[in-house]
């Protein structure tokens, strides 16, 4: 069957095919941000979905019916979020969402019932909020770990290091709070006070105020909970301030914008925890798979953690649609991804049930080299 291309609007605006779709279409609506301080990591969400996609309708789709990606930029803001999810889930073509960003956009989608409303599925959001995960709730797959099993994983590095006076730089919303209380209790078990908490303001990177308290703070370890902007702009001027301390980030940042923006210097020997493998090496089954797929649908592309963790999450999403039959509704959807029990991606396990949501906890720190690559 000939391949059908995706339309990928990289706007502002709710980004439709301008084609007219078949109504067979398996229509998976996307709301990422694609302008603004996280711009960078949502183009590389979107691209970790698209290849995969690409792929599968390459091979006849799912039932003889292929995948249509619809993707709406909503630049970060909560607001946008809602009102951009509402209108993709008032058309009934749209069968699942997958790969939104962002804990207080997403948690937003939780508090107006918009998800309840809607009835969709949410496959692969790219955040770790426990407000997410705890309630249950039956409408968010989580493909990642949750922050408190990030920052649990950091400050277990840090203090093995002999590194107890840690401090957090935070963003001042629902997502940077959910980091920061994890640090809390993650020091609160080994008995140790935090040193300093200072956020920033979300969708900015004025974080000057934050760089001079715990410059000041002699804090031995720094955990940022931040996007890629302020954290760059955190790197670099508290290097050049003289702060020696060792720099952690949570997994939502791209290294090559820290590196571009903060500047080589400044950003070698950042440590940012990962919550799925390595993507660079292909040693795993499924790197191999998404090595492949990058060069052939998205040639030029660079291997990124982000694009891999949302190839993974098509992966889970694609086969969820093949469980639920050739007439898939959204509460088909649902209760197919619920049977997605020990699967085994490539090398990658997931685990889903009528009772579960967490499809995996994998977490591992790496660390930005001499030369900006990634090292384990």
């Amino acid at each position: 069957m000939k391949r059908r291309s995706f339309a990928l609007a990289l706007g502002t605006a709710l980004a439709l095919p301008q084609a007219r779709a078949r109504s067979a279409d398996l229509v998976i609506g996307q709301v990422a941000p694609l302008s603004g301080v996280l711009a960078s990591t949502g183009a590389q969400m979107v691209l970790g979905g698209r290849i995969y996609f690409e792929h599968v309708n390459a091979r006849g789709g799912i039932h003889g019916r292929m995948i249509r990606q619809q993707v709406a930029d909503d630049g970060y803001k909560v607001d946008e979020t809602v009102r951009l999810t509402r209108e993709m889930l008032a058309r009934p073509e749209v069968l699942a969402l997958y790969g939104f960003a962002g804990t207080a956009n997403i948690g937003k989608l939780l508090s107006d019932g918009v998800l309840e409303q809607g009835g969709a599925a949410l496959v692969a959001p790219y955040t770790g909020g426990e407000n997410l995960r705890n309630p249950f709730n039956p409408w968010i797959f989580h493909l990642r770990a949750g922050y408190a099993d990030e920052t649990e994983h950091m400050v277990q590095q840090a203090t093995t290091l002999g590194l107890n006076r840690i401090a957090v730089m935070y963003q001042d919303d629902g997502f940077g709070q959910a980091g920061l209380d994890g640090v809390r209790k993650a020091l609160a078990r080994r008995q140790l006070p935090l040193t300093m908490a200072a956020g920033y303001e979300r969708n900015t990177d004025k974080v000057e105020d934050a760089v001079r308290r715990i410059k000041d703070s002699d804090a031995q370890a720094v955990i940022m909970i931040s996007v890629n902007k302020p954290t760059a702009a955190f790197v670099k001027r508290y290097r050049e301030l003289g702060g020696g301390a060792q720099l952690y980030n949570i997994s939502v940042v791209d290294p090559a914008e820290i590196v571009k923006l903060a500047g080589l210097k400044n950003a070698h020997g950042v440590g940012i925890c990962q919550v799925v493998p390595y993507p660079y090496t292909p040693k795993l089954a499924v790197v191999r798979e998404y090595q492949e797929l990058l060069k052939r649908y998205a040639p030029g592309q660079l291997v990124n953690y982000t694009s891999f963790e949302e190839f993974l999450g098509a992966k889970v999403l694609v086969e969820g649609l093949r469980r639920a039959g050739p007439n898939a509704t959204r509460a088909g959807v649902i209760r197919a991804l619920e049977t997605v029990a020990n699967h085994d991606l490539g090398g990658i396990t997931v685990n889903y049930s009528p009772n579960n949501r967490l499809g995996a906890r994998y977490v591992e720190v790496t660390v930005i080299g001499s030369t900006g690559k990634l090292l384990k």
